[in-house]
């Protein structure tokens, strides 16, 4: 584990820095010399304690020298590793120089976005992979922390300055559904806003969001940044409609031949919980990770307070998987009093597919991890409640489809951990009620939506894409599908395909 070092010391350094090069002519090999901004966070025995954010926001120097690393390659291969293709350089470009304002800008001709793609977009896996920098240093996590930057020019804007309500083209006279509105849902609605069209999102919950809302706790995306870029829809003459089961309130086919919507996009996410099957699922003291993150993010059950909300109380903790949603279930574990959080994952650390720095943040909490581990069953005690897990320990062989390691069982190592809270975090799949009530709506065999590349359904008008079509994804790769969708469904309806 890496030294936490300070706010202050992290500004001095970047004040150093930023008063070394200000004003140069950096060339490349000047660049490639300045070290990453690392990113300051709360003392990790204060935090996990508290639902404030981890990560504090880079400093205007911090932010500046950082984005002073890019190399203005010609070819940009950044843009290519970003699902919704933001001129990355250019933004980059501005911010070095201290054009904020208009550094910010860049992002949104491509991403209405930014502050939450700031900070939960996996970067390491997508723009920073592909940065020069990270390919010449051979290690991806030196690349120019380009989500850091994006973050701070959207942070700032939307604390100094009034967020711009972007450009809407003249009235088509087309109307457009929205199935859900998560990043996907958002996405769409947003860009065939900006091309004249009539918007309406209809999603199930009480409140406008997805996942983003429901899934990423506190901690990791604060709420009210959520709502200030839904306020940026609204303010754009994006109608919502809450608590509205789409399969249930009204049918797809309800919305186009009753309310008169020219065409639908699906965007309902994937929010069906998986399980092991294993004996003991069933005891009190399991949870999905899904209900257990909505009862304390949407519903705040963290705050005791004031709300009401039932949550169990927990003293010793298993999750079990090893995703993004796997850490962040651990880490509200402990945010909500439990004094011991294990994860249980049956692969190593290396092929853990949560960030890095989730990860990391966990580890310096305290949180415990077991690899090489899997549950085979969970033991109760005589009034039903979970006291047990018995897990097998396995050793890595050769790679599964993925590519990665396929895990192997050891005979004879089953092992007991007292626990009296389990939470698997397995992944999710789709909701069936939008294929049991739309006739002719295909789907594979997980139950995702079928489309082509531009995101058609096999339905005439109806479009779909992010979760519901992909499995379960990453905020951005949703909203690249939306970009897709959002593109596909005005060409069709200009062009009177529809």
């Amino acid at each position: 584990m890496s030294h936490i070092r300070t706010f202050s010391e992290l500004e001095q350094e970047a004040i150093k820095i930023y008063n070394e090069i200000k004003d140069k002519d950096l060339k490349p090999k000047d660049r490639m010399a300045i070290p990453q901004m690392d990113m300051p966070s709360q003392d990790p025995i204060i935090r996990g304690k508290n639902q404030q954010e981890v990560a504090l926001g880079y400093t205007k120097e911090q932010a500046m020298v950082e984005a002073a690393r890019c190399l203005q390659c010609k070819s940009a291969p950044c843009i290519n590793g970003c699902p919704v293709s933001i001129n990355i350089p250019k933004f980059l470009e501005e911010a070095a120089k201290g054009e904020f304002q208009k550094s910010v800008d860049v992002i949104k001709e491509s991403s209405l976005l930014p502050a939450i793609c700031g900070r939960v977009c996996p970067q390491e896996s997508q723009c920073m992979e592909e940065c020069t920098v990270g390919k010449s240093l051979k290690d991806k996590m030196k690349s120019v922390a380009i989500g850091r930057v994006e973050r701070f020019v959207a942070d700032l804007e939307r604390e100094t300055s009034e967020v711009k309500t972007p450009e809407i083209k003249p009235s088509t006279g087309f109307k457009v559904a929205v199935v859900g509105s998560g990043p996907a849902g958002l996405t769409v609605a947003a860009d065939l806003r900006k091309d004249g069209h009539e918007v309406e999102i209809f999603e199930a919950f009480h409140k406008p969001g997805g996942v983003m809302i429901y899934g990423i706790p506190e901690f990791r995306l604060p709420k009210a940044i959520v709502e200030k870029e839904i306020e940026t829809l609204k303010s754009m003459g994006v109608k919502f409609h809450m608590n509205f089961l789409v399969g249930r309130t009204r049918t797809i086919e309800d919305l186009m031949e009753k309310d008169g919507f020219n065409a639908v996009f699906i965007g309902s996410g994937a929010g069906l919980p998986k399980f092991m099957n294993i004996p003991g699922e069933n005891l009190v003291g399991v949870f999905s990770a899904n209900e257990y993150l909505t009862r304390s993010n949407l519903m705040k059950a963290y705050d005791k307070e004031r709300v009401d909300t039932p949550i169990y109380h927990s003293k010793k903790v298993a999750v079990l998987g090893g995703g993004n949603v796997a850490m962040d279930a651990a880490r509200m574990a402990l945010r909500l009093g439990a004094e011991e959080v294990n994860v249980i994952y049956r692969r190593t650390k290396n092929e853990m597919p949560a960030r890095a720095e989730e990860i990391e943040h966990a580890e310096e909490e305290g949180i415990k991890f077991h690899f090489l581990s899997n549950p085979v069953q969970i033991l109760g005690d005589e009034t039903g409640r979970v006291k047990a897990i018995e897990c097998l320990k396995y050793e890595l062989g050769e790679p599964d489809a993925s590519g990665r390691r396929s895990p192997i069982a050891i005979k004879g190592s089953e092992f007991v951990m007292e626990m009296d809270t389990i939470i698997p975090a397995l992944g999710n799949a789709s909701n069936p009620l939008i294929k049991q009530t739309t006739e002719d709506l295909i789907t594979n065999k997980w139950g995702n939506i079928t489309v082509d590349e531009n995101k058609r359904t096999s339905i005439k008008g109806v479009y779909a894409g992010g979760d519901i079509v992909l499995g379960a994804a990453t905020v951005i790769l949703a909203m690249g599908e939306g970009r897709i969708a959002a593109k596909t469904i005005s060409e069709d309806l200009l062009n009177n395909k529809l």
